[in-house]
């Protein structure tokens, strides 16, 4: 079965919607801001998917756009103004960003607009569970899990990629559901040994036929959250066409967790919002 990433999204996207237009009739107005550094063409098309997605939905939507010779002190400086007069209740810096800006400039994000969870704030109440959004992409996957009513105790989770974006938030998230989670990176050794092991393979990594249809065993459910462009065509890790065969259900790219992911940022964006009217903390 291909999982229909975009008939998901729909459906978060129309009770994202009703919570929107619930809060602005009590003058509450949701609000996206988007800081952008360079001219990475994959970057520009995702902060204008999200300005889109936005404004379908009632939420307003802005976007700051920087040269990627802007130091990192103008950058901090430019975004403590953003949080502080432009009356935002989310708030991204698009990844990726100059080398030695990051991570540290995550942090001049204030974690009550940290709509990625990526402050030390907001993944620290991620691992205690004290959140109350979740990392977009990592959220995407647990919506999948939810949408297929599938219970994560004792189940065997491989997670390929250990990154801020996917791997690491997703691995906390799943053991905190009681999954049992392997998490592989660059250096591990035999991939493919956790992955025929696993009840569901998420794949992270942003790197084209990563998931091949060796390393899934029959039956396997498959989510493909990594994205890479190959002359300006879009693929994920996954080889969807070998895996699909064997696979119990599988993301499709594009139109799989990509839209989700679209989907569950705007959603934080409502919460965060009404959070923010109602003085507590966001994360």
């Amino acid at each position: 079965m291909i999982i229909d990433g975009r008939a998901i999204a729909k459906q978060l996207r129309k009770r994202t919607a009703k919570k929107v237009a619930e809060l602005t009739a009590k003058g509450i107005h949701p609000k996206l801001a988007v800081i952008l550094v360079g001219d990475d063409k994959p970057s520009a098309l995702y902060v204008k998917k999200k300005g889109q997605a936005a404004e379908k939905i009632g939420i307003l939507f802005e976007l700051h756009k920087y040269p990627s010779t802007i130091s990192q002190a103008e950058l901090e400086k430019e975004i403590q103004h953003i949080q502080t007069h432009n009356n935002v209740t989310g708030l991204i810096i698009q990844l990726p960003v100059p080398k030695n800006f990051y991570p540290s400039i995550l942090e001049a994000i204030d974690p009550r607009y940290d709509v990625d969870c990526l402050t030390h704030t907001n993944l620290g109440k991620l691992v205690m569970k004290t959140c109350a959004i979740l990392p977009p992409t990592p959220g995407a996957v647990k919506t999948i899990i939810k949408e297929l009513s599938i219970d994560l105790q004792g189940k065997k989770v491989a997670v390929i990629g250990a990154g801020v974006l996917v791997g690491k938030p997703l691995s906390i998230i799943l053991t905190n559901k009681g999954a049992t989670v392997n998490i592989c990176n660059e250096f591990t050794p035999d991939i493919k040994k956790y992955t025929l092991d696993a009840d569901i393979i998420v794949s992270g990594v942003g790197k084209r036929h990563v998931i091949t249809e060796d390393m899934v065993s029959p039956g396997t459910i498959v989510i493909d959250a990594g994205v890479n462009f190959e002359n300006n065509q879009m693929f994920g890790d996954v080889d969807f066409e070998a895996v699909s065969k064997k696979a119990s259900h599988i993301t499709p790219t594009p139109g799989g967790i990509g839209p989700i992911t679209v989907a569950r940022l705007l959603h934080n964006t409502a919460i965060c919002a009404e959070l923010l009217h109602n003085n507590k903390n966001t994360a």
